[in-house]
């Protein structure tokens, strides 16, 4: 019986496919044409070089929301040092008006009653430069000077030239 059942299929699978050349229809096919591979490629293509932009900004705002997040994290080091310094707990010179000599005094830390009390665990890489290399500022600095005066660190930028997202420079930031 099942012999029968196999060559009962196998006719009519023949019948069929004699049936469908006579209507001028073509043996199913596995694969893809030229003209689908083509489309495919295409489409494709338009949808990487849309891709390409979005993901260039997504990596320059993660960028600039880690430099925002390294400036608020040094910058808070500097003000603690500071409240430090202006309880007494730091003994500092009469020029530095309490601030910090340098960055690396706040990852070195100092003394507080008989403590090791660091500020920062490490100087920050600037995500902009590549380099734990930033502009400071001291407090006898003028607001708009670009160089460091050397008497103590009352605030940090970027040394990166370029030009954020929202058209501000980040040595501004």
């Amino acid at each position: 019986m099942q012999g029968e059942a196999s060559i009962r299929s196998r006719s009519v699978m023949d019948h069929r496919i004699k049936r469908s050349n006579q209507f001028g229809m073509r043996n199913i096919e596995h694969g893809l044409t030229l003209v689908e591979l083509i489309v495919t490629v295409a489409i494709l293509s338009i949808l990487a070089s849309v891709a390409y932009p979005i993901a260039r900004f997504q990596i320059q705002r993660e960028k600039e929301h880690e430099l925002r997040r390294d400036l608020w994290e040094m910058r808070d080091a500097i003000d603690h040092y500071k409240d430090a310094a202006d309880r007494g707990a730091i003994m500092t010179k009469v020029d530095s008006f309490g601030y910090p000599p340098d960055l690396d005094t706040l990852v070195k830390g100092v003394d507080i009653q008989e403590k090791k009390v660091k500020f920062l665990r490490a100087i920050p890489v600037d995500p902009m430069t590549g380099k734990a290399e930033w502009n400071l500022r001291s407090m006898q600095d003028d607001a708009d000077s670009d160089s460091w005066g050397g008497q103590n660190v009352f605030d940090v930028h970027s040394k990166s030239e370029g030009t954020a997202l929202d058209g501000t420079k980040y040595s501004d930031w």
